[in-house]
């Protein structure tokens, strides 16, 4: 297969900061797009991977699944894009397309393992994937998603990860006008996750240790800040809420949040991956029919969906942006939270280079 070789920033190992390097491209197919990158948001995921923290990196990794750009070809069977389009990719650019998972467009459950952008099998290469810290990509357009002209484009680079990982739990658990929902954590997720639930009509409460975000968190559209180190606080919200949005990164008791459930409540674990060392207390939970949950990314319909509905309400994350000759800097950065709330890399730094 034809390719063709472009700039990309990645890493040979775990313990290497990031660096140029030269990645291949394959020639577009007939179901192909080809997107020149614009913008690529900085995830935790790409840290992580970059580490190896959750095992099973290849190397070089090229990280990035926030995608935003400018479609520049396109295959002779494509039939959604045009050269000219904006066009994003965010974290899956292929499935099996026939288990029961992907004819419900629920890819990021695919019976058979989704490819992800980055540290994911090409199935027409070989080898691995590669990310968004590079010049182009070229995807399958079913996996290739417009981009409402109406809205900053740097700052709808996050929108592909942190904020359909937060609207899949909102759509799925049917929050909608007055519904109650809570927020645990104030990060990259967690501001999506306040702004989107505000944009659906939600009474919206943002959890947070400390008073210090109050401020930022009603700023971002939160009704209410409950501080849960305050039991007097947390007392007060007893069985309040049809949904909490847990977005927290690290192990963390969650049985103080259930108490705080509507009957019927959930709470949905979107930030943690691992096991939590308290165990659930269940009493809550039977008496109150109460859940703990988990959810994923999303779909590709459902992150169009939201796509969409960002740019009928406006809603973008709250972003820096950098040159992709600072996101060693940046990884520093948010390992210590030093950042309000979403690195961006403008990649004409990259092709500038």
């Amino acid at each position: 297969m034809q390719t063709t070789t472009v700039k990309a920033f990645g890493t040979p190992s775990p313990e290497a900061d990031l660096a140029p390097i030269s990645i291949n491209r394959r020639a577009v197919l007939p179901k192909d797009v080809e997107i020149d990158i614009l913008y690529c948001g900085v995830c935790h995921s790409d840290l992580h991977t970059a580490r190896n923290d959750w095992g099973g990196s290849v190397y070089p990794a090229v990280p990035g699944h926030e995608i935003v750009g400018k479609v520049t070809a396109v295959g002779s069977d494509v039939t959604k894009f045009k050269v000219g389009d904006l066009a994003a990719v965010g974290c899956i650019v292929d499935s099996c397309r026939t288990c029961n998972s992907c004819k419900q467009d629920l890819e990021q459950y695919c019976l058979n393992g989704f490819t992800g952008t980055y540290n994911g099998q090409d199935l027409h290469l070989g080898g691995q994937t590669f990310g968004g810290y590079s010049e182009k990509v070229v995807v399958d357009e079913h996996y290739v998603l417009s981009v409402p002209q109406n809205l900053d484009l740097a700052a709808v680079a996050p929108l592909l990860c942190a904020g359909v990982t937060t609207w899949s739990p909102l759509k799925h658990w049917n929050v909608k006008e007055g519904s109650k929902v809570a927020v645990i954590g104030l990060g990259g997720l967690g501001h999506m996750a306040i702004k989107l639930a505000k944009g659906l009509g939600a009474d919206v409460t943002l959890f947070s240790r400390t008073p210090d975000k109050a401020e930022d968190a009603k700023a971002l559209g939160a009704d209410h800040v409950v501080i849960s180190t305050d039991k007097a606080q947390m007392k007060a919200v007893a069985g309040q809420f049809d949904l909490i949005i847990d977005t927290v990164p690290y192990d963390h008791d969650v049985n103080p949040y259930v108490s705080t459930l509507n009957i019927s409540g959930t709470l949905v674990l979107v930030g943690y991956l691992g096991a939590l060392e308290n165990m659930l207390n269940t009493v809550p939970m039977i008496l109150g029919r109460k859940s703990v949950a988990g959810s994923v990314i999303g779909g590709i319909a459902e992150t169009q969906e939201m796509l969409d509905f960002c740019g009928e309400k406006g809603i973008v994350s709250e972003i820096e942006i950098i040159k992709m000759q600072d996101i060693n800097t940046a990884y520093q950065r948010m390992l210590k939270s030093d950042v309000r709330y979403r690195f961006v890399i403008d990649m004409a730094s990259l092709k500038n280079s």
